[in-house]
């Protein structure tokens, strides 16, 4: 019998947990979830000797990813402003992820591996936003994240629909959502958990479908469900009560970028209904690299770091952090997006563009 996605994503074998987890209600639930795993008690999810940080793992990437489960507490909880996608990027619920997408920023940050971590103090997640929206009053004007709601994003280093795989999070989040009026949750993914087509989202929690150009996307959405399924997915999402946008991210470039992004958005024409496309808008994100993450890339998926990797192309840029990323060539960078908005604006009439840069 064919394995289903969700058993190809997840076989957990090893558990990693901190040892307050088996003290909250939702680490019980999930390790009750795999019964079978290996407990491995670690001070903290931060600090896994053997795992994080080890050069070695580079040739267990993908196993590591499918294979280990890290738990822990989420002890700092805060609500940034963010301008962009969303108002505020809400305290995660999860940190890593199952997939293995290459130009991933979340791996600069832990080295060589890259499982979900969740985190099981999710009542005091979900107490912190309550008062958080609560404090924020109406929201006095539109902007580019909403024009009535302030937004919060979910799962800004994860995915949150493989995460509602692992545990009841993301339910969690979207039945907060869901009666709280004046707020609306918001994640974007690249993989198509049909399981949330049974929850009640009330409108309260915006899914962002990823999409490129499917060669593309084949070579670089590593272990992520096909760019047809999530486009065939926004009608059935938008008619179980979700507000569905799409993410067009990371535009790479390369020799027959614009043919290749002509045909996406004219299939996306053909395929999303006229009602899920009254309510459509994107976002638009030009590739940034780093030049640590390609050196990691290379030990695992060197293929990838063809359309990555391009010096004619690029140029360096240090993050506030310190590390050198790489990016288009301002110049040219400009004109490009400026084409692909043109043909956003052309084969998609109508989906209002968020933002782009």
């Amino acid at each position: 019998m064919p394995r289903s996605a969700a058993e190809r994503l997840l076989a957990i074998e090893r558990i990693y947990h901190e040892p307050a987890v088996l003290d909250w209600a939702r680490g019980r639930e999930v390790l009750a979830r795999f019964p079978d795993a290996e407990l491995v008690e670690v001070h903290s999810h931060q600090d896994i000797p053997g795992l994080y940080g080890n050069a070695g793992q580079v040739d267990d990437w993908v196993r590591n990813k499918r294979g280990v489960l890290v738990l822990g507490e989420k002890r700092s909880l805060q609500a940034r402003p963010n301008g962009r996608s969303a108002d505020f990027i809400a305290p995660s619920t999860s940190n890593g992820c199952a997939m293995a997408c290459s130009y991933c920023y979340v791996p600069r940050r832990k080295g060589y591996a890259n499982p979900i971590t969740v985190f099981v103090n999710i009542e005091r997640i979900l107490g912190y936003l309550e008062r958080h929206v609560a404090r924020q009053g109406p929201k006095p004007e539109p902007n580019q994240c909403d024009p009535h709601d302030w937004v919060y994003d979910l799962g800004e280093n994860g995915d949150c629909s493989v995460d509602a795989l692992v545990s009841d999070n993301v339910r969690d989040l979207v039945d907060l959502f869901a009666r709280t009026p004046g707020a609306k949750g918001s994640f974007a993914t690249k993989f198509v958990n049909r399981d949330l087509l049974d929850w009640d989202p009330r409108g309260g929690t915006r899914v962002r479908f990823s999409l490129m150009p499917r060669e593309m996307s084949r070579r670089l959405d590593l272990r992520t469900s096909p760019i047809g399924e999530r486009i065939a997915a926004v009608d059935d999402f938008v008619a179980a009560g979700y507000e569905v946008h799409l993410n067009f991210s990371p535009v790479v470039l390369h020799e027959g970028w614009y043919d290749e992004w002509r045909d996406l958005l004219r299939e996306i024409a053909d395929v999303v209904s006229p009602a899920a496309r009254e309510q459509l808008a994107c976002e638009i994100i030009m590739l940034t690299h780093n030049e640590g993450l390609h050196e990691i890339n290379l030990g695992w998926h060197p293929r990838g770091e063809d359309l990555l990797w391009r010096p004619d192309l690029q140029e360096p840029k240090r993050s506030h952090s310190g590390q050198v990323n790489v990016r288009y060539r301002a110049a040219w960078k400009r004109r490009w997006l400026d084409q692909l908005l043109e043909l956003v604006a052309t084969e998609l009439p109508g989906c209002r563009v968020r933002y782009a840069f």
